[in-house]
């Protein structure tokens, strides 16, 4: 986007006053072109200014004609370019400063509409000045050649050198002789004089403008570093050095010639005056030839022992000095440590080689000249790092949070006076792991140095405390780059994250706004009530979208980043079926339904289902899930299902395939509980609510008849003592039931004999992952992992092995009565009318026997 396209979205009145001095609808005309020419650096009365001041008019005369002819104005438009020519034929200087103060009420209209220019029109800006001091030093150049040759053809048509002049007599001429020839000389003396003083402040004048110039290229190559290193992030970066390399290779063809100028103007300068020049050019030469040896292709980041990998670096100038030797220079690539980073980076650091702190193998690759790639590059194809020698940490420093470098270096032999030139180039800061399970915790440590590092800093130093709206388009930056999507976080959602992150439920974004958060916050501190950090949650929910969620994300079917009660105050007055995706704010990698469920009194109830995780949507995928709940039917606010998913949605197989195979089909579904009947009046009466996440449907022809359960008797579970707790665990709630929290645990009493063991249940596996029948399919998979109470009397995490034991049957409506009332003897306490359900986060029913082995047929 240009400059001129947010400049035609600002309100014309504000643009009015600009237009005094050059007619608006000229202005129009000219469009985008106007800010593609260097009017902001073309600031002085020189030579060189005036020169291109000529050359821009005739170049907006011709442009103006051009576009006048294209829209068929030219008859109207005409008489004023005529006129516009003649006001700036006698001084091209004033439409360059028009044109200037014109382009610069232009920005500050954008700015104040849109608080930003665009990012286009930086790049172009930049690209503007390097290419006018280049141009303006070329101009120099040029003048100090025509003003030492015209101090040469003054010698040569007959006239001594001055300092020949004013050399002491010799070969025979005396004091007179010299003094007749100063005298019939006097004259041309003194312009010599002059013009020689002339040439060397016109040479010192240059050298400095090579100077300022360099600074632009050198500034320009820690901006690209800068740029490679953000990229890491997911930020857009273009990788070329083409451009970067042409500047370098102008720059030392200005310095070749400058330094031939000062070279041939030894008689005219004097010798201080040629030793500093000669000086400063080596300088120059010199800090631009190490700068150019650049890491083009970066290591991992995160990189694990053991394990291949490339890298690759460039050097931007060995076209230009390294030629077709025999024998290229070889680089090598060795680890260090952040210290040995910090000492390379000294004006004085080691010079001749630094000790590696881990042993990398096949480490070593000529560098060498490409011809048709117009390049001068080394490339590390099978790289491995076998083992790293750690350093001391500081403080509680983790080894995820130890940085380090790959180093790469070689030694070449510069120009005619084969002057030594050692090249380094140190790779952007990475974190060597050992195992996968430091995948995570380093993968933040990198993050964090990437977005918040200064250009130029001492390696590794980085701030501990930054902004929270930087931390804001950094994970927006690393959403859209790890998705793969053009659709970022909404202010909404960074509302949820600050929220979770400062453990902070204020609703006013402006609260965030001016905080700060630190490293500590984003992957140290443990978040209130979970047992993992903000990034390790964060990142998970960047996994499971990259791999199972990226088109629902990117048609916006997905709210994600909300919490459990803010939802709850969006789906409070929704229709009946209306439901919402959010991602799980207490479990890592998982994403929910929430939906809203009216009774028959009106008033309303919100479930949320049991979070799905990637594992899970490879089983069955999220549109699908959604088709077979019939009880979801708008997504929010007000959608229909089936025309926000339908894309989505996976064609069913109809009829017999190919092989003769009647199709089986996986399909889930969640039930809700019903008002339970009471056989008897003093106790609540129990139906089995076992409700499967995830049932198999078969055609027609294959449905066998429903298995009937068989009772049996809940005694009959052994392996528990008399006097032993079971847990229950609450579930989901009904009107007409309560049960106060004093009976969460019952004692019951088992009086047979041990037979049976217990096995642990699984609540985070689903009944499709296995092709054995899971445990405790009828437990919610609640967020709040309410599962992990332990039995009294159990270890908890103990496994006995299941082919141990016999398959059970599932509890009957008398079993759980008869566990109620024995429960209710032996403690002796009324259970009375007390509620025996409470509510459920997922929506599924029943008491949950989470230690029981209720391993059931499939009508259960």
């Amino acid at each position: 986007m240009s400059l001129w396209d947010l400049v035609s979205k600002v309100p014309p009145e504000k643009l009015q006053h600009l237009y005094v001095d050059f007619p608006q609808h000229l202005r129009h005309l000219l469009s985008d072109w106007l800010e593609n020419q260097p009017w902001e650096f073309l600031v002085g009365l020189d030579a060189f200014c005036c020169k291109m001041a000529s050359m821009l008019l005739s170049a907006t005369v011709q442009h103006l004609q051009a576009c006048a002819g294209e829209q068929g104005e030219g008859n109207a438009i005409l008489p004023h370019i005529s006129t516009l020519e003649s006001i700036y034929q006698r001084d091209p200087l004033k439409l360059v400063a028009t044109f200037r103060q014109i382009l610069q009420g232009e920005k500050k209209a954008v700015i104040q509409q849109f608080r930003h220019l665009p990012m286009a029109f930086h790049w172009k800006q930049e690209e503007l000045k390097f290419n006018t001091a280049l141009q303006r030093l070329k101009h120099r150049v040029g003048e100090t050649h025509l003003l030492r040759e015209a101090l040469h053809q003054g010698t040569e048509a007959g006239q001594v050198s001055l300092h020949s002049l004013m050399k002491a007599p010799s070969n025979g001429t005396g004091p007179s002789e010299v003094n007749n020839s100063l005298r019939c000389g006097g004259n041309w003396a003194q312009s010599a004089t002059g013009r020689m003083e002339d040439l060397a402040t016109l040479l010192q004048e240059t050298v400095g403008e090579l100077e300022v110039v360099q600074g632009l290229v050198l500034k320009r190559i820690q901006i690209w570093k800068r740029q490679q290193q953000l990229a890491g992030n997911g930020a857009p970066f273009e990788e070329s050095l083409a451009g970067l390399q042409q500047r370098c290779e102008s720059l030392v063809d200005i310095y070749s010639q400058l330094h031939q100028e000062v070279g041939a103007a030894s008689r005219e300068l004097e010798p201080n005056t040629r030793e500093s020049l000669i000086t400063r050019l080596d300088e120059v030469l010199r800090t631009l030839v190490t700068s150019s040896f650049l890491v083009e292709k970066q290591p991992p980041q995160v990189l694990k022992t053991q394990t291949k990998f490339q890298a690759g670096v460039r050097f931007l100038l060995g076209l230009r000095f390294l030629g077709t030797s025999a024998k290229p220079p070889l680089v090598r690539a060795d680890v260090v440590t952040e210290k040995q980073a910090r000492e390379l980076s000294l004006p004085q650091g080691p010079g001749t080689g630094t000790e590696s702190t881990g042993e990398i193998m096949n480490n070593t690759v000529p560098l060498e000249n490409s011809v048709p790639g117009n390049c001068c590059s080394a490339l590390f194809k099978n790289l491995l790092l076998k083992k790293i020698k750690r350093c001391e940490r500081k403080g509680t420093e983790s080894v995820t949070e130890e940085k380090c470098a790959v180093l790469f270096s070689t030694n070449f032999l510069l120009g005619p006076n084969k002057l030594p030139i050692r090249l380094q180039a140190l790779s952007l800061p990475l974190v060597v792991i050992v195992h996968g399970n430091q995948d995570n915790n380093a993968k933040a440590t990198i993050l964090w140095d990437n977005a918040f590092s200064e250009m130029e800093r001492v390696p590794f130093v980085v701030a501990e405390r930054v902004p929270w709206e930087k931390m804001c388009e950094t994970l927006n930056l690393k959403f859209m780059a790890e998705v793969g999507t053009s659709r970022g976080l909404l202010p909404e959602h960074f509302l949820f994250l600050a929220q979770k992150i400062f453990n902070d439920n204020s609703l006013n974004m402006e609260a965030f706004q001016h905080r700060s958060v630190s490293w500590s916050q984003f992957n140290k501190e443990i978040l209130l009530g979970r047992g993992f950090t903000f990034w390790q949650w964060f990142d998970g929910v960047l996994d499971l979208t990259k791999r199972c969620l990226k088109s629902y994300w990117s048609d916006r079917l997905i709210i994600g980043f909300i919490s459990k009660q803010y939802v709850t105050s969006l789906l409070l007055n929704a229709p009946d079926g209306t439901f919402l995706l959010r991602f799980s704010d207490s479990e890592i990698g998982g994403i929910t339904i929430a939906h809203v469920i009216r009774s028959q009194d009106g008033s309303s109830q919100i479930e949320n289902i049991q979070p799905f995780s990637a594992k899970d949507l490879s089983i069955r995928s999220l549109g699908d899930r959604i088709r077979d709940l019939s009880q979801l039917k708008n997504l929010y606010p007000k959608k229909p299902k089936d025309e926000a998913f339908g894309s989505h949605y996976k064609p069913e197989q109809m009829g017999k395939d190919g092989r003769g195979y009647v199709p089986a089909t996986i399909k889930m579904t969640v039930e809700r509980d019903q008002p339970l009947p009471t056989p008897e009046p003093q106790m609540p009466a129990m139906v089995p609510s076992y409700d499967p996440s995830i049932s198999m449907q078969l055609g027609p022809e294959m449905v066998s008849p429903g298995y009937t359960p068989h009772p049996h008797s809940i005694s009959s579970y052994q392996g528990l003592s008399p006097e032993e707790p079971i847990t229950v665990v609450p579930t989901f709630s009904e009107t007409h039931l309560q049960m106060p929290p004093s009976l969460s645990q019952i004692s019951l009493p088992f009086d047979q004999p041990p037979t049976q063991g217990l096995l642990p249940c699984q609540p985070q596996e689903h009944a499709v992952s296995s092709p054995e029948p899971l445990l405790c399919s009828d437990v919610p998979m609640a967020e709040d992992s309410c599962l992990n109470q332990p039995v009294g009397g159990f270890p908890q995490g103990t496994w006995a092995g299941e082919d141990m034991f016999p398959p059970l049957l599932p509890p009957t409506e008398q079993d759980l009565n008869k566990l109620l009332l024995e429960g209710q003897g032996e403690a002796g306490v009324s259970l009375g009318t007390q509620h025996l359900l409470q509510p459920s986060p997922y929506g599924q029913s029943g008491i949950s026997m989470s230690h029981m082995d209720l391993r059931a047929n499939p009508s259960w």
